[in-house]
């Protein structure tokens, strides 16, 4: 297999990357044939998954868009991939130039792009650290020269969580990530969940299985899991609801919408 010159050489690039997948379905160019077959076998099962993934990012750069209405000028975005068209940074600075816009990752593939798609940027960083290890991002000396953690911050944490198991115990590191953060911080989520597929659970497990077959098991949590990720937040209107559903920028016709887009959940959360 060749190597393109934009993949980070000591990477694995016989193994499916969950970063790379989600670029495929976003009709992004930077993954493998590795990638795309993974990718394609997710949608067998279940073949809305790109519109999922449109839906997400709609959903992100409002969440953007209304951190900025509300005078949020700072933004942390944990678990944030490839930085394919219309990310963080370039809602943001469409709208306000001197935003500043961390971004984290612990995929290497996403850590070294984004590096690339960020040089010369100097409102923009990119963090190599894990979620599941708050202190790596609380410490991370690139971070802290970048955002003024003592003000308020949105912390994204889009179609990240369900990648992390039970067992890692997501629940307190989304708490102590709280702990980090200034009051009037927000808390900007989107969760998988097997309610609102238009698919019963067996069918859309087809899809779960095959996350976990290239180790990065999808982890689909209830409308009452997610909600405990707030903790410690008030939930802004619309509160909890499908992607499509939050400020959506026009009226949103259900039937007109492909149904897949309402798949799982999305909030925001401002901190007392």
């Amino acid at each position: 297999m060749e190597r393109p010159a934009w993949a980070p050489q000591g990477i694995d690039i016989s193994v499916p990357s969950v970063s790379r997948m989600y670029d495929f379905y976003l009709g992004g160019s930077h993954n493998f044939e590795v990638d795309r077959d993974a990718a394609r076998k997710a949608m067998e099962f279940m073949p809305g998954l790109p519109k999922i993934m449109q839906a997400n990012r709609a959903f992100m750069r409002r969440a953007v868009r209304y951190a900025l209405g509300e005078g949020i000028t700072q933004f942390l975005d944990i678990g944030s991939g490839i930085p394919t068209f219309g990310n963080v940074h370039e809602v943001a600075h469409a709208i306000d130039p001197q935003a500043k816009v961390a971004y984290v990752d612990h995929d290497p593939v996403a850590v070294a792009h984004s590096q690339a798609v960020l040089d010369g940027n100097d409102r923009a960083v990119i963090a190599a650290a894990d979620l599941r290890r708050p202190e790596e991002i609380r410490d991370n000396p690139e971070i802290n020269k970048l955002l003024d953690l003592d003000r308020p911050v949105a912390l994204l944490l889009v179609a990240v969580l369900h990648f992390i198991e039970d067992s890692d115990d997501p629940h307190t590191a989304v708490a102590e990530l709280r702990d980090m953060l200034a009051p009037g911080s927000l808390l900007v989520i989107t969760h998988a969940s097997y309610e609102g597929i238009p698919l019963t659970q067996e069918e859309a497990g087809g899809t779960v299985g095959v996350y976990k077959n290239i180790r990065n098991p999808l982890v689909m949590r209830s409308r009452d899991e997610v909600t405990r990720f707030f903790d410690g937040y008030r939930l802004v209107e619309p509160g909890l609801v499908s992607m499509p559903l939050w400020r959506p920028d026009t009226p949103v016709v259900t039937e007109n919408e492909d149904p897949f887009a309402f798949s799982g959940f999305a909030g925001v959360g401002r901190k007392a």
